[in-house]
């Protein structure tokens, strides 16, 4: 069981050998945990995962964490003020990426 799980990232080239660039994005978290002092409530400590997550993903995506994070605030209000947190989706960081393509295609 294990060789095969061991043999199929040989035999697809998408697959990394290794775990590292995983590791390397939460070092900042496993370093900084001490000051997180506010995440001491499960509620803080969800809402910090919650957080850290996107801005992993928006990494990830090649997005600039802080213009998405000014993008999502600023819709996450209109959406609210418009009766539409259904749409909630079209905050992830790919979404985000998308519209950037296409304002930059139009110029």
């Amino acid at each position: 069981m294990i060789w095969s799980l061991k043999n199929s990232s040989y035999q697809d080239g998408r697959l990394e050998l290794t775990n590292n660039r995983a590791e390397r994005s939460i070092k900042p978290f496993v370093i900084g945990r001490k000051n997180f002092l506010f995440a001491n409530t499960p509620a803080g400590g969800q809402t910090s995962a919650i957080i850290y997550s996107l801005e992993e993903t928006a990494k990830e995506t090649g997005v600039d964490p802080y213009q998405y994070f000014t993008y999502t605030l600023q819709a996450a209000a209109q959406l609210a003020a418009d009766g539409k947190e259904d749409e909630i989706a079209r905050l992830t960081p790919a979404h985000f990426k998308a519209l950037n393509s296409k304002a930059e295609n139009k110029k």
